[in-house]
């Protein structure tokens, strides 16, 4: 049997004869359904109708579909002496991705940011034998677990040497984002927890963006309490181009500062 996905935000199911009723992805408030309702797609039409494109951005290789499929977002190989993390997922994983990749050292951990980039990460971690880490707080959102699913809890986890995941909340109420030690400066991955606005300068904070929903002061203050200490020049953001490639601890503060000044004016 074929899985179905979602074609909206991209998220796989396991297979089935028929496809799911919803996707309560996006039928919650963050998301949303495209005029006529749910529309479903299968996971053999993404792989017969996209390739996976490979693109270095910065100093680290992101992987996402072309053309570009659902939500858009990329997936970003992070690399260490102690193994490397899939940070964030995309719904395509083929052939050449299973080789290029583990010409470049495997997988040895995903690890995804929140709900709706949870995409295939059943069947990237089939393809490379590791195990997916998503927060247990959002735990409610996951449809297809894989086989090593670890539901992770708390504020900090580090799951490899020198990488740790941070909660940091707003988003969803399990987002989370990745600290790597390894890259110069340090790094963090932020998918669209804190999202690299174009001008490569500064970042957005939003519970909603198709839905245009900003995050309120005292959210925005709590991530920026929940990275308190770590250091960091790079902050690679969910899409192509988002990176802000130094200065991103400046960049935070100068981010949450101008964010809560607007939202909370008269």
């Amino acid at each position: 049997m074929d899985s179905f996905v979602c074609d909206t935000c991209g998220t796989v199911w396991p297979p089935s004869p028929a496809p799911p009723a919803a996707c309560p992805i996006c039928l919650d408030e963050r998301q949303y359904l495209p005029p006529g309702g749910q529309r479903w797609t299968t996971l053999s039409a993404v792989r017969g109708g996209h390739r996976q494109g490979f693109h270095y951005e910065h100093r680290v290789l992101a992987v996402a579909p072309e053309p570009s499929f659902a939500i858009g977002q990329r997936a970003l190989l992070v690399r260490s002496p102690g193994g490397n993390v899939l940070w964030d997922c995309v719904t395509l994983v083929d052939r050449a991705s299973a080789e290029i990749l583990s010409a470049l050292g495997g997988i040895d951990a995903i690890a995804i940011s929140h709900p709706h980039y949870y995409s295939a990460m059943a069947d990237w971690s089939a393809a490379f034998d590791a195990p997916v880490y998503t927060h247990a707080d959002d735990a409610g959102f996951v449809v297809n677990k894989a086989s090593e699913h670890r539901f992770w809890e708390g504020e900090r986890l580090e799951i490899l040497p020198g990488l740790t995941l941070i909660r940091c909340g707003g988003h969803f109420e399990g987002a989370s984002v990745l600290h790597s030690a390894h890259e110069p400066g340090g790094a963090l991955f932020t998918g669209d927890v804190l999202q690299v606005a174009p001008d490569g300068e500064h970042l957005g904070f939003m519970r909603s963006y198709p839905n245009y929903l900003p995050l309120g002061a005292a959210a925005v203050r709590r991530i920026e309490a929940a990275l308190d200490g770590l250091e960091f020049e790079a902050i690679y953001g969910a899409f192509w181009n988002r990176v802000i490639a130094k200065g991103g601890r400046e960049a935070l503060a100068r981010s949450v500062e101008r964010h809560v000044d607007w939202v909370t004016r008269a």
